[in-house]
């Protein structure tokens, strides 16, 4: 299963993007406003990209992980995880070297369409960290909006205690 977009083209995630994806995934300065990264080793990484790669043989998978790829070159990947009948959360990384591009809208964008056709999602909404304005503002170009209300977060980078913001999406 793949889905294509004018310059992209999203896979399911598996262990022949493990290097690429390990890259992105454990750089501190790629991943510090991230609530579950940087993995800290290759086997970290391995042990997720398994995961969803089990997640894509289910029949009701509770998420699907793609590697998002420009060129023939993995740099990044998108998720949609299934909350309930009709929601999905999403979410988003790209290594630091493609981002300002457009590339992570136009992979969001074709994964809610992908989203709304296949599965009948309704609801999209995606989390991140207030002080990520790449991210919120990439949900506000995705015609999301901003719930109200802030909540609390612990990114993986930092012991420090963050906070939290939520935009949503109904189609």
């Amino acid at each position: 299963m793949r889905i294509t977009t004018e310059r992209l083209t999203l896979e399911p995630i598996s262990l022949r993007h493990l290097e690429s994806t390990h890259a992105y995934s454990s750089d501190l300065e790629n991943t510090r406003l991230m609530m579950f990264l940087p993995y800290e080793s290759r086997e970290e990484t391995e042990a997720c990209i398994r995961k969803s790669m089990e997640y894509w043989q289910s029949d009701a998978p509770e998420h699907l992980q793609f590697a998002v790829i420009l060129n023939g070159a993995q740099i990044g990947d998108v998720t949609m995880y299934m909350v309930g009948p009709g929601n999905a959360e999403l979410g988003w990384i790209l290594d630091k070297g493609c981002q300002g591009h457009g590339y992570a809208a136009e992979a969001v964008r074709a994964l809610m369409d992908y989203g709304r056709r296949e599965w009948g999602i309704s609801r999209f909404f995606a989390m991140c960290d207030s002080e990520n304005a790449p991210s919120w503002r990439l949900m506000e170009r995705l015609g999301m909006r901003r719930v109200p209300g802030v909540g609390k977060r612990k990114n993986r980078s930092s012991e420090e205690e963050r906070l939290e913001i939520i935009y949503e999406t109904y189609v």
